[in-house]
């Protein structure tokens, strides 16, 4: 066999093995109550049960593609014949779900694969009683590349490359081009070179004159997360092959337009789930397990596309409604903010820092690598740079993320809430200060590499706020006193909450202080910066899972404290699980996720004087890898040039795996700034 031919064999047989893992994945997601389908477990040899987001990912896909095999068959319902062609089907069970809910009055479903994965679903079909029930009679032997043929199901081994056999199979197996037909591609095309899937979508224009052509497939291949995204299917030898050429739903829209199809519509599923999905079955889904990965959650749904193309009059009203979004135009300024490694080993997801004195930041919690809490340790800057010291704390802090690390006008820091996991929410209160066990430059020696922390539990009065997580804890003044003011954030029982608690940590008091106002919406994954007595928030995640782009100010009173909200224009763009920190009068935003825009979120500058707002990229071209701005932590260094430190960082990827970066980075504010 030439070499040309043997890659190309080896291709497709690591293409046909994202089959097995995707049904897997299907089965865990109905096991879990995502969806109802009894037939996928038929498929699969040895089910496992996935992570929830995995579970979700796999929900809005199916939840996706059945809305608009649902609405076709809606519109088509009066008419004499109408099929579902499905282009590399798969194990995929729709046929066999759709015939159960007796949905598949005069249609016809044709489901086309390599013709070693349709002998493989075909033994199984005919094997099992249960599948089998499902067949109309009488079912004929297999002939050529059909391998079931029954009066409402026919299964098709072919290349989906080869337009003429296609044609041919399908023409054969009783395939009526002039019936109005779905065409259905899931994670299909893209795994062809992109000359072939241009071919197929061309094609299939072509030849069915009323059809709609439904798509599910990947976008944004060039941010952090398409990166590895990418790099996850050349691992497999699946390579993702349009990305580059189609990379939004805006280029893959202008595709099919330009071969041969009428209209078309293209959201990506973070549009999909806020839009389509009822807000009360969004509820039902998000209560099914325990969740807290919603930066990897809204990542991947935006590096996935649902689209219809339609050709034909009857089969406009089968796209997809595409309700006006509205429009946030944030105001970019030309320059990107440059980024630099710094040369330390340093990793982690969901850590609190906080500056304990110039030139030494202190790292609490969060998890690394293999799940395993990081030891807690400090960031020192000396003669050679940053440098990275672990710290002996005299009390385990225990496993804690998403937690809050908050330093005291008087010296000594406070770490309050996060979690070991989404159903153990960790209410203690500690007060820890580092032990240098002698004068300060002892700690900054560039010999020594550990220090004593002293970890003191506080046992505090009042009424405490319930326990919680991704909230933030800020330092107040009121009164001539120090507070810390604690403000939203979720627990196991609430999305997001929205109110404020206010700790004395000289009289370990949870103190009861009026607030006026409007409060904020409730939130969490927000940030909070300590402003003139007060505090400035900025972003979070709503109740509904939506990123917020506000800005509101408690200001110190004289009875207590006020909200107010500021109306900032141009709008930033709305993010949360990014950080935030006051130069002046200039609130800085930092990194963070939003819905749909490409890209990691770079600096948004806001002016509280003026109340306005700029929007800065950052230039990461020197950082050797992936570099994913949320989960993660910041601090302003106290260098002659102003600059951000960025530690920590990433996630987990959907099912590519686990992203951690690697070192600390710093950020060139001078361009936000000047």
């Amino acid at each position: 066999m030439p070499t040309t031919n043997r890659k190309k064999q080896g291709r497709d047989t690591a293409v046909q093995g994202t089959n097995d893992s995707s049904v897997v994945s299907k089965v865990s997601a109905a096991a879990q109550g995502y969806f109802q389908d009894v037939f996928l477990q038929h498929f699969v040899c040895k089910a496992a049960r996935r992570a929830p987001l995995i579970n979700r990912g796999y929900y809005v896909r199916w939840r996706a593609v059945d809305h608009c095999v649902r609405r076709f068959l809606h519109v088509t319902d009066n008419c004499p014949k109408r099929q579902i062609l499905s282009l590399g089907a798969g194990f995929d069970s729709a046929y066999f779900r759709l015939r159960a809910d007796e949905a598949l009055d005069r249609a016809v479903v044709f489901e086309v694969d390599f013709p070693d994965v349709t002998r493989r679903k075909a033994a199984l079909i005919n094997s099992d009683n249960t599948l089998r029930g499902m067949l109309d009679p009488p079912v004929t032997s297999c002939t050529g590349p059909e391998c079931v043929s029954s009066g409402r199901y026919r299964l098709l081994g072919v290349d989906v490359r080869e337009e003429s056999q296609v044609e041919e199979a399908l023409s054969a197996a009783g395939l009526d081009w002039a019936a109005p037909t779905l065409i259905l591609s899931e994670v299909v095309l893209t795994y062809m070179e992109t000359k072939w899937s241009d071919a197929v979508i061309s094609w299939t224009a072509k030849l069915l004159p009323q059809s709609l052509f439904v798509m599910y497939e990947q976008i944004h291949p060039l941010d952090p997360f398409g990166r590895i995204m990418q790099d996850h299917f050349l691992k497999l030898n699946s390579t993702l092959h349009a990305l580059l050429q189609y990379p939004d739903t805006a280029a893959q829209r202008h595709r099919f337009l330009d071969k041969g199809w009428e209209q078309c519509v293209c959201l990506d599923m973070n549009d999909f789930y806020f839009r389509l999905v009822p807000e009360e079955e969004r509820g039902r889904v998000e209560s099914l397990e325990p969740f807290d990965e919603y930066e990897e959650w809204h990542q991947k749904c935006s590096h996935y596309f649902i689209l219809t193309a339609s050709r034909g009059a009857l089969m406009t009203q089968a796209l997809l409604s595409q309700a006006p979004v509205p429009s946030i135009c944030p105001s970019w300024s030309p320059t990107a903010l440059s980024v630099q490694t710094v040369p330390v080993s340093m990793e982690g997801l969901g850590m609190a820092s906080t500056s304990v004195s110039p030139g030494q930041v202190l790292l609490t919690g969060g998890s690394s690598r293999g799940g395993r809490g990081p030891a807690t340790r400090t960031l020192l800057w000396g003669q050679k740079g940053w440098r990275s010291v672990s710290v002996e704390p005299s009390v385990d802090l225990g496993v804690r993320l998403y937690h809050s690390a908050t330093s005291l006008p008087g010296g000594g820091v406070v770490v309050y809430g996060g979690r070991s996991s989404p159903l153990n929410p960790i209410g203690g209160l500690f007060r820890v200060t580092l032990d240098t066990g002698g004068p300060p430059v002892a700690l900054d020696s560039e010999d020594r590499d550990t220090a004593k922390l002293c970890v003191e539990q506080m046992v505090c009065t009042g009424e405490p706020p319930a326990p919680r997580w991704r909230h933030t804890a800020t330092a107040v003044s009121h009164k001539g006193k120090d507070f810390l003011i604690v403000f939203g954030g979720k627990n196991e029982s609430e999305a997001a909450l929205g109110d404020c608690y206010f700790l004395c940590p000289d009289q370990q008091h949870w103190t009861e202080i009026p607030v006026e106002g409007s409060a904020p919406e409730a939130r969490h994954t927000h940030s909070a910066c300590s402003y003139q007595g007060g505090v400035v928030v900025f972003g979070g995640l709503d109740r509904r899972g939506l990123p917020l782009g506000d800005t509101a100010l408690l200001r110190p009173t004289d009875r207590g404290f006020s909200w107010e909200r500021i109306e900032v224009q141009p709008s930033p763009v709305p993010r949360y699980s990014h950080s935030a920190h006051l130069i002046g009068e200039k609130l800085l935003v930092v990194g963070g996720v939003w819905l749909h825009s490409d890209g990691v979120p770079g600096v948004a500058m806001i002016n509280l004087t003026t109340r306005s707002s700029v929007e800065f990229s950052l230039d990461t071209t020197s950082v050797p890898w992936p570099l994913m701005l949320h989960s993660f932590c910041s601090e302003l260094t106290d260098s002659e040039e102003p600059e951000l430190l960025l530690i920590g960082g990433g996630g987990n990827c959907f099912s590519f795996g686990t992203h951690f970066n690697l070192q600390p980075v710093t950020v060139d504010l001078r361009p936000a700034l000047g």
